[in-house]
């Protein structure tokens, strides 16, 4: 088996610690990939800090791109060479949940989810919490997991079309279905916030308010798309709401971020008609606050968007268009490159709220 270097979790916590490892051959419907870049979500981050659980050692990293160096029997949709993003959606196509292009909620069961590919080369293996292990120089996945993009779309960039693009641009037009006019608020602007922000503009939502505790991420939303900004460590960010859509509210409220008050609160945004649509994901056992009454009298709602509910091979193509057209930003969010010996220093970046995404990148990529 290849030796490769990869960030291991040995204790919730602490910080990751560069080590060899062994990566499998790709089995049927397999494929081996160079990682270029992945980029550091906040997802990653929790499993590191123990939030969701899960078994040691680890590897994370779920916010790929790179280049296909070998397939295994059947795999029909790349071949080496190509260029790749690389996410942790795999599916079958064929289940109760793929058929109705939820690909996202897949019922099959993979080799790859029986057996980690990620090995120590003394008979033991890593466990790969979110079914990529990218915080490693190579990955071994499902073909269903990736999508081939042009050569010409550099690797940082592309990255994050597997997280955090798909997740906050989907959440938006894909859950939501935001209609031209229709008003709309994020709360939080980080990685996520920010695609769904961009997702709001180029659907022609208007106003499209933004909603967070830190003016540099506010300044950023502003950039992204953002109509109006909302600070609550400043202001009531109810009234501003209400005083920006007569009164009303929003249609939707995109909550971004995994903060309890941020669930608490959502309801003080939206109208009559209205819904939160639940992105950013808590720790394991927080529990949100809400009257029912109030959310069956005013025909409100509450809408889960797991991965922005992506169809990869269709939504990722769309997403580079975007990007190529000028109307997606994505060199924009990469405000941190660092190598994979430095990638503590990299989550650093991202926790204190000093990087929209800080990528790891490879081969100088």
């Amino acid at each position: 088996m290849p030796v490769i270097r990869a960030a291991i979790c040995r204790a919730f916590g602490e910080p990751l610690s560069v080590e060899e490892v062994t990566i499998a051959s790709p089995g049927p419907g397999e494929v081996l990939v160079n990682v270029k870049a992945c980029a550091i979500c906040h997802s990653d981050i929790s499993y590191a800090e123990g939030a969701w659980g899960g078994d040691l050692p680890a590897v994370y990293g779920h916010e790929a791109a790179g280049v296909v160096e070998e397939v295994g029997e059947g795999v029909k949709t790349v071949r080496p060479g190509d260029h790749v993003v690389v996410t942790l959606i795999r599916s079958c196509g064929r289940c109760h949940y793929c058929s109705r292009d939820s690909l996202v909620m897949c019922e099959e069961v993979f080799p790859l989810d029986r057996h980690s590919p990620i090995g120590d080369g003394r008979g033991g293996s890593y466990h790969q919490p979110l079914r990529i292990g990218a915080f490693a120089e190579k990955v071994l996945v499902h073909e269903s997991q990736m999508s081939a993009i042009p050569k010409d779309i550099p690797f940082a960039p592309a990255s994050l079309l597997a997280c955090g693009v798909i997740t906050g641009y989907g959440a938006v037009a894909n859950t939501a279905k935001v209609k031209p006019g229709q008003p709309v608020a994020v709360v939080g602007c980080g990685g996520v916030g920010l695609n769904s922000i961009q997702a709001a503009a180029i659907l022609g939502a208007d106003p499209i308010i933004a909603i967070d505790l830190s003016d540099y991420k506010l300044e950023a939303a502003r950039r992204f798309g953002a109509t109006h900004t909302v600070n609550p460590s400043r202001e009531n960010a109810k009234e501003a709401v209400k005083a920006l859509t007569g009164r009303r509210g929003v249609d939707f409220v995109f909550v971004t971020v995994g903060a309890k008050p941020a669930f608490d609160r959502a309801f003080d945004y939206i109208t009559k008609n209205g819904a939160i649509v639940v992105v950013g994901m808590p720790p394991s056992g927080v529990m949100a606050e809400y009257d029912p009454g109030i959310l069956a009298a005013w025909n409100q709602k509450v809408l889960g968007s797991k991965m922005g509910e992506a169809v990869i091979s269709r939504d990722i193509p769309m997403l580079v268009e975007h990007y190529r057209a000028g109307r997606l930003k994505l060199d924009e969010l990469v405000t941190g490159r660092y190598p994979l010996e430095e990638i503590n220093a990299a989550i650093a970046s991202v926790k204190e709220g000093r990087a929209l995404r800080s990528v790891i990148v490879f081969d100088g990529a």
